[in-house]
């Protein structure tokens, strides 16, 4: 390992350094390599700047993941697949068929990750002993760490399902191999351990608007760098089935704003707030005012609309969107690997967007008759020879002429999490716990549409309606009245459809399955390609224990593109078994 000198006065920017995981040319600017002085790792721990630089060192390490995040959880579903160019290995995941020599199914950068975490919560441990830092710092930076280990481990439970669990510091990985010290466990028997560690950890929140990590690095404010534990908490319970417990952690998110004093951040942050009309200045799918029936007329820039959720800069829509987002920059590794995924221009053009992926945005009417779902355009160039996945790719390219906007910067996100996602699985969760009406009025025209019996009426007193009355986490206040003056904090609560320029759907026999199926063909819509899709669908079939349930949208994207194994594959899903990837760390 290189051992370095640090400039002690520009700890910031060796913590970039770290966060981006630089070892060689890129740390010539702050980090320089000498024979005296030397860095050794009794000097890695000695104050809270070092822990942070740990922290940070930590993400980088896992902005190694991002490629394989998206192949694996998106491929191996229905909204992305290959092009011409593809090489063998994508094309098995694509088939599942995969070999053992795939580079892409390997769980080992997914351990180095995790043998990096237990490394500096071990030593966080010391610290904390050795009063290197104060309790609280302790329990910030030691919570981050530990959230983001079980993140990854939940990753590895759904792409393996039979792990080995470990939280040792190892010297070498390979000694991950020996099974009689390393049992492995099963993705059930995961979430058993998973669940009651992430809940127990002593800081759930997010970092403290003082604490030294919070500030901006590269021109990055750093504050949505890091996981929400909240939300992991959600994801991790609604695996397990604990909907109400899920539930309570989504609903933690959403309200985190609530209580700042600032009209702005309580009433629009994590809330999906309904459209600007007048202006378009929101992140809706919209159009310009009084040509609302004119298809051309759609809000279809990076800077306005539902596109510029992908490509706006941090500013305060961006912030009332993304939860969790990582940046990759163009003076530092890794770099940006999405460009070489899905670009036609400085990339190689990988992977695209499936043919059933089009149609089911293609299947939706909009509630001004244009008939397709306008996220289609807005996520995707539909070229008939070469259709480009565009969410990655808005900070890059030039979004009409596809050439790069400034040459060799291939800037970009790794889109982690954002208040759609958390919505959608909130009413996952609400709907499974016999809230039906609540996840409704998620999905389709939001709170205060839903529990008025007369939406759109003017000048009433709505002081008992437009509110759920239910217990926490199921209770909303959305009231917009004036007589008497009500501007509740759910008041401008948005359903996604509504936000997404769609009518609501309708509920047919059973509510549960309807409004489950909904949610999931509409998180389709909302957020394809952002590495939610192959967990959703594999969610819901475990849950149903019902393989049908995935295999069958397997097989339609398959058939849709002509593939001739599309009946094989759908055989073999149909064995929960074989929905996971065979473990080899070689």
């Amino acid at each position: 390992m290189m051992k370095l000198k640090i400039n002690k006065r520009k700890w910031l920017s060796y913590a970039a350094i770290a966060m981006l995981a630089v070892t060689t040319v890129s740390c010539n600017k702050f980090l320089e390599v000498e024979p005296q002085d030397r860095l050794v790792k009794e000097q890695y721990y000695r104050n809270v700047f070092d822990a942070d630089a740990a922290v940070l060192g930590v993400y980088g390490k896992m902005m190694n993941l991002a490629k394989q995040y998206v192949i694996l959880n998106e491929l191996r579903a229905d909204y992305m697949t290959v092009t011409e160019n593809s090489d063998p290995f994508l094309r098995e995941i694509n088939n599942h068929e995969v070999s053992a020599a795939n580079p892409y199914i390997s769980p080992k950068p997914f351990y180095e990750v995790i043998i990096n975490c237990n490394d500096v919560l071990a030593n966080f441990d010391i610290m904390l002993r050795e009063n290197k830092f104060t309790q609280d710092q302790y329990n910030q930076r030691y919570s981050d760490v530990a959230c983001i280990r079980s993140w990854v481990y939940l990753q590895l439970g759904i792409h393996f399902g039979t792990i080995p669990y470990i939280t040792d510091p190892l010297e070498d990985l390979n000694d991950i191999k020996d099974t009689n010290k390393f049992p492995r466990v099963n993705f059930d028997q995961l979430l058993d351990i998973l669940v009651p560690f992430v809940e127990g950890l002593p800081y759930k929140n997010t970092y403290a608007n003082n604490a030294s990590l919070i500030t901006t690095v590269d021109g990055y404010p750093t504050a949505k760098f890091f996981i929400n534990k909240q939300c992991l908490i959600g994801d991790l319970n609604l695996w397990k089935g604990n909907y109400r417990a899920a539930a309570t952690a989504y609903k933690a998110v959403m309200t985190s704003f609530e209580n700042t004093g600032n009209d702005n951040d309580r009433f629009n942050i994590y809330k999906v707030r309904f459209a600007e009309v007048a202006t378009n200045n929101d992140i809706s799918v919209g159009y310009i005012r009084f040509r609302e029936q004119d298809a051309t007329a759609l809000i279809n820039s990076i800077t306005q609309g539902w596109k510029s959720i992908f490509a706006r800069g941090r500013d305060e829509l961006w912030n009332q969107e993304w939860i969790w987002a990582l940046p990759f920059s163009k003076n530092f590794q890794p770099e940006n690997p999405f460009i070489e995924l899905f670009s036609v221009n400085g990339g190689k053009y990988l992977l695209k967007p499936s043919a059933q992926g089009i149609h089911n945005w293609n299947s939706e009417t909009q509630r001004n008759g244009i008939p397709y779902d306008a996220r289609k355009v807005l996520s995707i160039q539909e070229h008939p020879s070469r259709p480009i996945i565009m969410k990655y790719l808005y900070y890059y390219l030039d979004d009409r002429t596809l050439t790069p906007r400034v040459l060799f910067e291939k800037e970009g996100n790794w889109f982690l999490y954002r208040a759609a996602t958390l919505h959608l699985r909130f009413a996952e969760a609400a709907n499974r716990d016999n809230r039906h009406k609540l996840a409704g009025a998620f999905l389709n025209t939001g709170i205060n549409n839903v529990f008025d019996p007369t939406p759109g009426v003017s000048g009433r007193n709505v002081s008992n309606i437009q509110q759920t009355f239910d217990a926490a986490p199921y209770d909303f206040d959305a009231r917009n009245g004036d007589f008497p003056f009500f501007r509740a904090n759910w008041h401008r609560h948005n359903g996604l459809r509504n936000r997404a320029n769609l009518p609501a759907r309708t509920v047919v026999g059973d509510s549960t399955l309807t409004i489950e199926n909904d949610l999931i063909t509409e998180a389709g819509l909302e957020t394809a390609f952002e590495g939610n899709r192959w967990g959703d669908l594999m969610r819901i079939a475990r849950r149903r224990s019902e393989p049908a349930y995935l295999a069958d949208r397997i097989y339609n994207k398959l058939l849709r593109e002509g593939n001739p194994n599309a009946t094989a594959v759908r055989n073999k899903l149909l064995d929960p078994n074989n929905w996971y990837l065979p473990f080899k760390l070689d």
